[in-house]
């Protein structure tokens, strides 16, 4: 399962990359802008407030504060390094598609039940509120 993933997560990165609007960092994070937000950025020494939905490549969801229908809090550097990383660069009010290599996400031990080894993670992050 563990190359496999590897070797989804790769194709499928090196295709969203093409797609108009992408933008891929150095670290190989990827990201698209949905809605541009005009406040703060936060710092690691911040917390914030988002509503984010987790996906895997293949579309399943596997964590989603919109379904549960309560925005969580959190410190910037308490997440995921392509989490960290991405937060950094938001402007509050801001709301993203990230597209979050295995290597930033939980790597070779995968995370839970639904989340497994190096699996490349989607998330939609929506930044509410810096602390």
């Amino acid at each position: 399962m563990s190359e496999e993933n590897i070797k989804e997560g790769i194709e499928f990165l090196e295709a969203n990359a093409k797609k108009e609007g992408v933008v891929v960092l150095d670290s190989g994070l990827q990201y698209t802008i949905v809605r541009e937000g005009s406040g703060k950025k936060p710092s690691p020494e911040n917390q914030v407030t988002v509503h984010y939905e987790g996906k895997l490549i293949n579309g399943e969801i596997f964590d989603s504060s919109y379904q549960r229908n309560s925005p969580a809090t959190f410190p910037v550097t308490g997440v995921i390094p392509g989490w960290v990383e991405a937060l950094q660069l938001m402007p509050e009010g801001s709301k993203w598609d990230l597209a979050i290599p295995s290597a930033l996400a939980y790597g070779e031990k995968g995370a839970g039940g639904s989340i497994g080894p190096n699996a490349t993670l989607l998330f939609t992050v929506e930044l509410i509120n810096i602390w």
